[in-house]
């Protein structure tokens, strides 16, 4: 959490607020209101003096504007400057404080948009993979929402407007369940996504039951329109068996799960890059045939790997530009490979069949070994950000290795599948949270709008009755929650959020003040 003073008087001013300073001036003398600085460092506007809100234990974030939102709270650990623009995309889940949900926040780890699902105590429904992504020309939000089951999802897609609105859910096909891990829209107006379902076979020649059941990873491709599938490939029916290095569990009551299918991305020339995590390889898998054109990693590979470049149990295979492929190496399983799990960039020379090590990314300052999640995003200037999974770091690199923003989600076994760094331009559909409150002096009001990217000052309007209600001053907008303390009393109370050029973007209900 960050409880710092609004504008550029105190110690504690955040590097999103100073960045704004100058046009903040401009707008308030726009609206005839300058502000000044208490001896204490408060920003004042009109009379009425502006701070950061909201409380947290250390664990969870609480707002008087918005008591129903109570997601887990968030600390930079380093922040070198000079980093990508955008925004953070998390999923936080397992966390034993606060909600679970999917949670966008700022590069001072404010909160700006929160989805709360469950309180980990009472419910099993969680999000995962929350990412920007495009589909019918619109920049959109795309997450999993459902329960976790033996490791695996059971639920269905969102895609959401700039708005928050869900404009689709999309499910699996041919009697499947949605699985979290994966859930990419292609250039085609389609969906890849990954689906489990438990199956029966003669398990007696990888040393388990002739009758024995195991988890199939599958992909499927539906038309996001029509919900129709329009490819389908099952594991089992291309991989054998020998190929898992996960073992057969001993007790003969919980199923196999010899494939753990966990990404998918599309391949330069169109097919498809599969990495199965309990396989330690990438398959590429040709459409629409389902063959696998080759493997890349784990017992059976067609590449030669260096030793610098293996990599097990991984995440989030991705293929970039130059010929290059991206995995998050967790390194750790039912058996530690490594020390340390890293994010890999890795040189993949097909013709020759042969794969180095280009970068691998590690955390560092604690060193992190992470056993399940992780993700590894290329950004549009190279900087590199790393979601560590188990570990509830985000961290972005520049390309030759070095730490540039590190941030650690708070809530005592938060984790996060991936994480991802992307611009993103939020306009709720809902009006601005008020609430009000009588002080010595005056009122304080605690103003906030939940997903919000534009406002930049919050007009507050005062009256003696709900109709008559005028301008009083202007206040700078501070992180989530901003708390503005007026120096006088009304009746009735209001906020406008304006954007940085002064247009009224959104008002709050009318608010009452007993």
């Amino acid at each position: 959490m960050t409880d710092v003073d609004s504008g550029a008087c105190g110690p504690g001013v955040s590097r999103r607020a100073l960045l704004g300073i100058s046009r903040s001036l401009a707008v308030a003398a726009s609206v005839g209101v300058l502000a000044g600085c208490s001896e204490d460092g408060t920003r004042r506007a009109g009379g009425a003096s502006v701070s950061g809100a909201g409380s947290s234990t250390g664990q969870v974030r609480r707002f008087r504007s918005r008591p129903d939102l109570q997601p887990v709270s968030a600390v930079v650990t380093t922040d070198r400057g000079a980093t990508a623009p955008g925004l953070i995309f998390v999923s936080p889940s397992h966390n034993r404080y606060g909600q679970q949900g999917p949670m966008i926040l700022d590069n001072d780890g404010e909160l700006v948009w929160f989805r709360p699902l469950s309180d980990h105590a009472t419910t099993k429904l969680r999000s995962f993979n929350l990412r920007v992504q495009h589909y019918r020309g619109q920049k959109v939000l795309t997450w999993f929402e459902g329960a976790v089951v033996s490791a695996h999802g059971h639920g269905r897609y969102a895609i959401a407007d700039s708005s928050y609105r869900i404009l689709r859910w999309v499910d699996a096909g041919n009697g499947y369940q949605g699985d979290l891990h994966e859930f990419l829209i292609t250039d085609h107006g389609t969906a890849l996504f990954t689906c489990y379902a438990e199956e029966h076979a003669d398990l007696s020649g990888v040393g388990g039951s002739p009758l024995g059941s195991y988890f199939n990873g599958v992909v499927q491709e539906v038309d996001i329109a029509s919900g129709r599938v329009l490819f389908q490939w099952r594991a089992d029916r291309h991989v054998n068996f020998a190929e898992s290095y996960a073992p057969i569990p001993s007790d003969g009551q919980n199923p196999w799960d010899p494939y753990h299918v966990n990404s998918i991305s599309v391949a330069p020339d169109g097919n498809l890059l599969v990495s199965a995590r309990n396989t330690w390889a990438v398959y590429k898998v040709e459409r629409p045939s389902g063959r696998i054109l080759w493997r890349l990693g784990g017992k059976k590979s067609d590449f030669t790997v260096s030793s610098a470049a293996r990599f097990a149990w991984q995440h989030d295979a991705t293929p970039h530009p130059g010929s290059r492929l991206a995995i998050f190496d967790n390194a750790l399983g039912t058996n530690k490979v490594r020390s340390q799990s890293r994010g890999l960039m890795l040189s993949v020379d097909e013709s020759r069949r042969a794969v180095t090590l280009d970068h691998e990314y590690l955390h560092g300052n604690p060193p992190v070994q992470t056993i399940a999640l992780g993700s590894v995003q290329i950004l549009p200037d190279g900087h590199v950000f790393v979601g560590w999974g188990d570990g509830p770091y985000v961290t972005e690199y520049h390309p030759d290795g070095t730490v540039i923003y590190d941030l650690q989600m708070n809530g005592n076994g938060t984790r996060s599948y991936r994480g991802f760094r992307s611009p993103w331009t939020g306009r709720p559909a809902g009006e601005p949270a008020l609430a009000v409150d009588k002080v010595s002096g005056g009122m304080k009001l605690y103003v906030s709008w939940n997903g919000d990217t534009e406002v930049r000052h919050w007009r507050i309007l005062l009256g003696s009755s709900p109709g008559r209600l005028a301008a009083a001053s202007v206040a700078a907008r501070h992180g989530f929650e901003t708390v503005i303390k007026v120096r006088r009393r009304a009746r009735y109370a209001a906020v406008a959020g304006l954007d940085r050029s002064g247009r009224e973007l959104g008002r709050s209900p009318v608010h009452a003040v007993q």
